[in-house]
């Protein structure tokens, strides 16, 4: 009778342990929780069967759950966790969110004698990755050295992986040439250590040296065309590896192309992919890239066609109302954000991302009461404590609307230290609204926490300009150039025949500049007779060694405004595409009063739609006015 029931116990924990399996599989977290509360229940888990709680341990793991996953297993006896229990912890860690705690682990796990094999050395790499730490991947480097993993695949591709995303290209590829036996994703950890650190030029050669290629390298082969805006090589690659090499585009493809064509600008392609999707795809498009879709056409300046693509979705998970949401802040459209949450509540539940977009919705639309609303009520109404991001937002809504007492208020109230980005949210405000001592406190604050920063010297120098005290714009201009402080260069790209075409401030370089000036000629004396005037207060200091701006003539200072980045980009786009066609410019930097005052009636004299992404939002130029009402 006893041999039965522990036969049965048995039979029923391995019946209960496939369960978890599954539940890992498919990242059924809610289930798994009931069956782990019926086997608490029932006494199952007490009996000697262990291998139950190392089944419920990876359950958790697999499903995300940190806190669930740490007690299960600080719930196993020291005596009968193995290396595969640490390893999974330490995964779930690094994959949650706690790469710190992960390598915490790893000591702790060292210091217990518990074997570490190569997936222990894998997960440490991706801990430190996780966290951008060079010290922590060297340290894991030479303990695998010691270890005797050198000539792990697994633990070589690892390291590469981290010392990649930590910058460190060299060593990348001084593992690379040192490895014996190479495998497929060896070269490709390799490849895009090279796109991105070293550009695609040198990509593309380590890529026609591959033995072999999977889709993860033409992908990142491909994508780097794109973002570099080479339309037609990005083509080409496409046709040879669908059609010479037979690979086919999955959604994981399909997603990493969308992206960088929304990081680009480039709709040409982005389109191309959308029309290949609904052929390829025999069912509903995969929500992953219905969701990068809507991104894409949204950072591209298509908002309708975002738009279309979110209408027809037959499934909405909380990331793709997140991007529909953010895509429309973006553009402005802050009463259509907060009608489109009014239907996201009743679908799926807001997250933090959530009101990141509806908040920066509010700063960009100037909607200030509904903003106050919506960031006082995060944490009573919707249980979701106040990022930084959050804070953010609601300090820019406020300062950009003049209300600076409580957006420092709000400020000297956080709950977490302010970081650069919400300080020199507000320093921007005093600069608009003239704050002169407000603007002079937060510099000290910014100088103390980034001693090495020197762009908040240049916004207190040029609000001294505009507030005609150029002794002390002066003296801190003199100091910056000694240091050989230069301005980030503004950057615009257009589009024009599948092909990228840049331009910076009095760019001469490019093969049609003779036309493009001519045409700028043109449309500034057409621009003045509809009511330009140049705004010459809008050009700051630059930090450039060439010449001494603030001892410009009126005629040499409006001249520097007229070849300004988007100035060049709208001239070559005039004389390059059909009448009444709409122009769409990408520049990397925020626009200027000047160039804004004077795309509104560009719009109107040539009759064309204007739209330009600036670093902030979209601005939508016609027929005199721009989308953003002169709030940005």
């Amino acid at each position: 009778m006893i041999w039965q029931t522990e036969c049965t116990l048995s039979l029923l924990a391995r019946h209960y342990r496939t369960l978890f399996r599954t539940c890992a599989r498919y990242s059924a977290l809610d289930v798994g929780k009931k069956l782990h509360a019926s086997i608490v229940t029932t006494g199952l888990v007490t009996c000697q069967n262990t291998f139950l709680r190392n089944a419920i341990l990876h359950m958790y793991a697999a499903c995300g759950s940190v806190l669930y996953a740490r007690k299960v297993f600080d719930e196993i006896p020291l005596s009968y966790k193995d290396t595969v229990d640490w390893t999974t912890l330490m995964g779930c860690y690094a994959h949650g969110g706690f790469p710190l705690d992960g390598l915490n682990l790893f000591v702790h796990m060292k210091k217990s004698d518990v074997l570490i094999d190569e997936y222990t050395m894998v997960v440490v790499f991706l801990a430190s990755a996780k966290m951008g730490c060079e010290q922590f991947g060297v340290q894991g480097h030479g303990c695998m050295v010691k270890m005797g993993f050198s000539s792990s695949i697994k633990a070589c591709n690892a390291v590469m992986d981290m010392y990649v995303k930590c910058g460190l290209i060299d060593k990348t590829r001084r593992i690379f040439s040192e490895m014996g036996e190479k495998s497929i994703v060896s070269w490709t950890v390799v490849l895009g250590g090279v796109v991105k650190w070293e550009g695609f030029e040198n990509a593309r050669l380590l890529f026609d040296k591959m033995p072999e290629r999977n889709e993860v390298a033409w992908t990142v082969m491909i994508a780097a065309y794109i973002e570099n805006g080479l339309t037609k090589e990005a083509f080409g690659l496409l046709r040879e590896m669908l059609f010479e090499s037979g690979f086919e585009l999955n959604f994981v493809t399909l997603s990493s192309l969308l992206s960088a064509c929304a990081q680009s600008g480039n709709v040409l392609v982005g389109k191309w992919v959308h029309v290949y999707a609904l052929k390829m795809i025999e069912h509903e498009i995969d929500i992953v890239v219905a969701t990068t879709l809507i991104n894409m056409y949204a950072k591209c300046g298509r908002i309708d066609d975002a738009f279309r693509v979110f209408l027809v979705m037959p499934r909405r998970n909380v990331i793709t109302w997140n991007a529909m949401l953010s895509g429309l802040a973006m553009q402005g459209k802050g009463d259509m954000v907060l009608d489109l949450f009014g239907q996201m509540i009743r679908e799926v539940k807001p997250d933090d991302v959530t009101f990141t977009a509806i908040l920066s919705a509010c700063s960009h639309s100037g909607l200030v009461d509904q903003g106050r609303h919506f960031f006082y009520s995060l944490e009573s109404t919707y249980g979701i404590k106040p990022s930084i991001e959050h804070y953010s937002c609601v300090v820019d809504l406020l300062g950009r609307a003049g209300y600076l007492e409580e957006a420092e208020s709000i400020i000297r109230g956080m709950t977490i230290p302010p970081n650069e980005v919400v300080l020199g949210s507000l320093l921007g405000s005093c600069s608009v609204h003239k704050n002169l001592e407000l603007g002079e406190c937060l510099i000290k604050e910014l100088v103390q926490m980034y001693p090495d920063n020197t762009k908040y010297h240049v916004l207190l120098s040029n609000m001294y300009s505009l507030a005609g005290k150029n002794d002390k714009a002066n003296s801190i201009r003199v100091v910056l150039r000694s240091r050989g402080v230069r301005k980030v260069p503004g950057i615009s790209s257009i589009y024009v025949g599948g092909q990228i075409h840049c331009f910076s401030a009095g760019d001469k370089l490019h093969l049609q500049s003779q036309e493009i000036y001519m045409m700028l000629d043109e449309m500034i004396r057409k621009i003045r007779l509809a009511g330009y005037a140049p705004d010459t207060a809008c050009q700051k200091f630059s930090g450039s060694n060439d010449g001494d701006y603030y001892g410009y003539g009126q005629e040499e200072k409006e001249q520097a405004l007229f070849s300004h980045s988007e100035k060049l980009a709208v001239c070559f786009g005039l004389i390059s595409t059909q009448a009444g066609m709409p122009i769409y410019i990408f520049k990397n930097l925020r626009i200027c009063q000047d160039c804004h005052s004077a795309m509104k009636i560009v719009s109107k004299v040539y009759n064309r739609e204007i739209v330009i992404r600036d670093r902030n939002r979209f601005h939508r130029f016609k027929l005199g006015s721009c989308s953003c009402f002169d709030y940005w």
